[in-house]
């Protein structure tokens, strides 16, 4: 399994590497609306809709996301930090910050279909819209905040393995650790502090930090919310997609609460500098 793992790691990430350094925009409009919408099918058996509902949250998913990401590749045109999906953003920082907490707190099984679809385009359309956005705004910023979540994933990985003993959410993923968040917070910390100081000259120390911070909690719900969700589901991936790593959810999962959320604080920033 680990063989496979590293194989596939091997092949997809220099490739999502170069499309998202060299890709034109409109092609990267559109493998991120293929990623969506391969992500709603997964959804769609995570959530149990019938092939009926399945059908019309794939079309829904395709031509909704279709549209935004249309919409908002014009409004990047005039001004990478454009507030023209501003309003997707903070329901997704809402949902993210509000709803996801309670749940994992208090798990009880969504079974209103309805419901569940608008669960999953809050979790799938933000992310796509958030990645073309940050992408425009700068490639290697974009690069920069998923390395922030890579890097807390791995330090929570590693520091919850040799030094967790207190469960962060036994009845949802019972090999995270309290142990495993502070080791990420720390490891977040330090990636930031390199950021700072090697790549902007010591310049938004007291911003990106506390950000790099936030975004690394976040991350850590999204996957929470994920495994609570296929926990509910009864599966241990989302998908089969990428051999050894499960699906497209599986991949993304802390990426869907963090990201909306950067590019919500970036608008935020730029805001106050002009």
């Amino acid at each position: 399994m680990l063989k496979v793992r590293v194989l596939t790691a091997a092949v997809v990430l220099p490739l999502f590497l170069l499309a998202l350094l060299y890709l034109q925009n409109i092609f990267w409009a559109t493998l991120l609306l293929v990623l969506a919408v391969i992500g709603s099918r997964e959804w769609c058996n995570l959530a149990g809709f019938s092939v009926k509902n399945t059908v019309i949250f794939m079309i829904l998913t395709t031509l909704v996301g279709g549209e935004l990401l249309f919409l908002l590749s014009e409004a990047v045109e005039i001004n990478a930090y454009t507030s023209v999906m501003a309003w997707v953003y903070v329901l997704s920082a809402l949902f993210w910050t509000g709803y996801v907490p309670f749940q994992l707190k208090y798990p009880r099984k969504i079974n209103n279909t309805l419901a569940l679809m608008l669960v999953g385009w809050l979790v799938l359309i933000p992310t796509a819209l958030s990645l073309y956005q940050l992408r425009a705004i700068n490639p290697v910023l974009l690069l920069g905040f998923m390395a922030t979540i890579w890097i807390s994933d791995t330090a929570a990985y590693f520091v919850g393995r040799a030094y967790g003993k207190r469960k962060l959410a036994y009845h949802i993923s019972p090999g995270k650790t309290w142990e495993g968040v502070v080791g990420a917070i720390f490891a977040v910390i330090a990636y930031g502090l390199v950021w700072v100081f090697v790549f902007a000259d010591g310049a938004y120390i007291a911003t990106l930090i506390p950000l790099l911070i936030i975004l690394a909690i976040l991350g850590i719900i999204g996957d929470l919310f994920e495994s609570l969700i296929k926990r509910q589901a009864g599966v241990k991936d989302s998908g089969k997609i990428l051999p050894g790593h499960g699906g497209i959810l599986d991949r993304i999962d802390a990426l869907t609460a963090a990201l909306p959320i950067a590019i919500l604080a970036l608008q935020v920033f730029n805001s106050f500098q002009l």
